[in-house]
């Protein structure tokens, strides 16, 4: 799963960057005015970038033969909206139209339950609210880097950036939105019984981080808030001792 994803992260990147060295500064698109460091970065590294994603495949491929058929099956049918997105936003240039941030949330969380859900069908429907959950978890963690990136307050900030109607109506109401969410997700973790209760604490526990991470925005600067913001989303190392202790009595 990391391999992966990190493929489909260096690739996205690189697809947002591959312009910049055909267009003169002042013919450049609004989309590439808005590119952001990380953008620059993979695309002055873009040679290294692509043979890591030429090696990244290499090594995935013997991994998927342990998968079920049942999980490539749902892999295949993720894999083939996940395409059909990448066209949409890159090959029609149209990323403004479509709700990145949220879309990021919802192919990640599918991504990662496909194989529980595909090991044990029955599990589906139990499993629903945390997917949910998690779903939400990155689509937040998502917004609140948009949300630092784009802050007209901020010195690098800029807030004209053409976004979907669905992301500036949850970027307008994103502490509300947060507290929402922070509020289900512990009602999940105390009073249901039949969800995992990891899920749902550590889904809890990173919204909280990211909601302390958005009061201190003024105080940090924006690459050091977006890696604070990835790295919040590492709570369930946290629950780990609780399943090892038992193993190592």
């Amino acid at each position: 799963m990391f391999i992966a994803v990190w493929m489909l992260y260096a690739a996205d990147r690189l697809l947002d960057a591959r312009l910049l060295d055909t267009r003169p500064l002042g013919n450049r698109t609004p989309q590439e005015h808005h590119l952001e460091a990380r953008h620059y970065f993979h695309h002055r590294h873009r040679s290294a970038f692509l043979a890591g994603i030429l090696l990244a495949s290499l090594t995935l491929a013997p991994l998927l033969i342990r998968l079920s058929p049942e999980a490539i099956h749902l892999y295949l049918i993720l894999g083939g909206l996940l395409f059909g997105y990448f066209i949409l936003i890159h090959v029609t240039r149209s990323a403004h139209r479509f709700p990145k941030e949220i879309a990021v949330g919802v192919f990640f969380a599918a991504a990662i339950f496909i194989p529980t859900v595909a090991r044990q069908p029955s599990l589906r429907l139990a499993l629903l609210p945390s997917a949910l959950l998690f779903a939400t978890l990155c689509s937040l963690n998502c917004l609140f880097i948009y949300a630092w990136e784009h802050d007209p307050g901020r010195p690098c900030g800029h807030s004209d950036h053409p976004i979907h109607a669905t992301t500036r109506f949850a970027l307008r109401h994103l502490c509300l939105l947060a507290l929402t969410i922070l509020l289900i997700g512990a009602g999940l973790t105390i009073l249901d019984p039949h969800v995992p209760w990891p899920i749902s604490l550590t889904a809890t526990l990173s919204i909280i981080l990211l909601l302390i991470l958005h009061g201190l925005r003024d105080r940090l600067p924006s690459l050091t808030l977006r890696a604070a913001a990835d790295l919040v989303l590492l709570t369930p190392l946290l629950i780990i001792p609780v399943y090892l202790i038992p193993i190592l009595r």
